[in-house]
């Protein structure tokens, strides 16, 4: 029943000890805990079923239920990951001179897949800036930093990568961050864990809505994912609740039931709030990650 296990977070899926072509590290920080997982090998990314790379999950809490100091160590600690990340993928230090691009991906009318454009409606850009006054620039402590919002293929007729691609040629940027909301296994995680990847992203995965992935190779320059796991298939969330209650899940009738629910996605109740306070988390984290030296950020 392993395709029950539904899940963007590469610790959900069976990243949970060192094994052939599998690297973990644990670590804390800012009350967080950080687990990266390096998948090293093609036959241990075919084994977990990701792409071969980094891939690091930051459990930060609740979201929503953070208070402001908890709020500023929790960005401090995802803000150091993804700077770090940022510098290794591109092969340069964050600098006035340094660009990245924020894709915004999702649709803003579906709350649940909000995650991108929230984030990017909170975020301050700085482009601006350097196309006006490159002093100004150093001047507000930051990198430049540009937004797209690509939205969604059923209402703009192109693929997101078509219009990520057509803004890595106008903007050239060192990096481009890709944001979405994910899928997890587990109702603990939903907005409770923030994970990075340096393997791009395939827009709509979460769902089973499968775009055309944006990566390196795609789109000219290294895609960095981010994202917040807001969903979880409800045949997952079936299937794990009568295997702890004991159930024999390996029946074929239990997995024809389950086959015929699949589409159908579980979000908590107060998902509005929740991926409000992740979007503005996100922002605020990406601001303090292309900061300079001595900015107020």
């Amino acid at each position: 029943m392993k395709d029950f296990a539904r899940s963007d977070l590469a610790r959900e899926c069976g990243c949970d000890t060192d094994t052939e072509g599998v690297r973990l590290r644990r670590s804390e920080a800012g009350g967080c805990e950080i687990l990266r997982v390096q998948l090293r090998t093609p036959e241990a990314a075919e084994r977990i079923g990701k792409p071969m790379g980094c891939y690091v999950t930051v459990d930060c809490g609740n979201i929503l239920m953070l208070d402001e100091v908890e709020r500023e160590r929790v960005c401090c600690a995802l803000a150091v990951e993804i700077r770090e990340m940022a510098e290794r993928m591109s092969e340069s230090r964050i600098s006035s001179g340094f660009s990245v691009l924020v894709v915004g991906l999702g649709n803003s009318e579906i709350t649940p897949d909000a995650i991108g454009p929230e984030t990017v409606r909170n975020l301050s850009v700085t482009r601006h800036l350097r196309q006006s006054d490159h002093a100004l620039l150093s001047a507000v402590g930051s990198c430049e930093i540009s937004a797209l919002l690509p939205g969604v293929f059923g209402k703009t007729g192109l693929e997101a990568v078509e219009l990520v691609r057509g803004a890595v040629s106008a903007v050239s940027p060192d990096l481009v961050i890709a944001v979405d909301a994910l899928a997890a296994r587990s109702a603990e995680r939903l907005a409770t864990t923030v994970q990075l990847s340096d393997t791009g992203i395939q827009p709509g995965s979460g769902i089973g809505n499968r775009r055309r992935a944006l990566t390196a190779e795609t789109v000219g320059v290294p895609v960095m994912a981010l994202g917040v796991p807001t969903v979880i298939d409800s045949s997952t969330l079936v299937y794990d609740a009568l295997r702890r209650g004991g159930c024999d899940t390996a029946r074929e009738e239990l997995r024809a039931a389950l086959e015929a629910g699949k589409g159908y996605f579980v979000s908590p109740k107060e998902i509005d709030l929740l991926v409000r306070a992740a979007g503005a988390l996100l922002a605020d984290t990406l601001e303090k990650a292309f900061s300079l030296p001595g900015s107020p950020f």
